[in-house]
């Protein structure tokens, strides 16, 4: 299942993901992953989720994180929750590719086992997103 939270610079999204994020170690019978740029948030979730720097794995672009998404779900079948903070930033340079992430999120969601959930913040304002990428939300 994919889930979005979107909404504009300084709206609360990763605050809300936070709060998801630690709810979700209460919960979750599996393990919990959380992918972000620059460890931000180390310090804000719980010690139970493993914290994935985009940056220090070189994943730039949608089709790096596709891949080391797929590979990190092959290697540990107990994943049941991904959440990712700010995948605009992880697809690269041009952060308005909104087709990009609609493609990314279509693949995401053919391929990812029915038992996990992806909860990604997008920056953006829900005007400026094209269907690929509200029917996720």
């Amino acid at each position: 299942m994919i889930k979005l939270i979107i909404g504009g610079k300084g709206s609360g999204k990763t605050k809300l993901l936070i709060d998801k994020i630690n709810n979700a170690v209460k919960s979750t019978t599996g393990n919990i992953v959380c992918i972000e740029q620059g460890m931000k948030l180390a310090f804000e979730i719980d010690r139970k989720v493993r914290l994935i720097d985009a940056v220090e794995y070189s994943i730039n672009g949608y089709d790096a994180f596709y891949g080391f998404v797929q590979g990190f779900l092959a290697c540990n079948y107990d994943i049941k929750e991904i959440f990712v903070d700010g995948v605009l930033k992880i697809g690269g340079a041009d952060c308005k590719d909104y087709d990009g992430l609609g493609e990314l999120l279509a693949k995401l969601y053919k391929q990812i086992p029915s038992d996990v959930t992806i909860m990604f913040t997008v920056s953006a304002e829900q005007a400026e997103l094209p269907d690929s990428v509200l029917k996720f939300s």
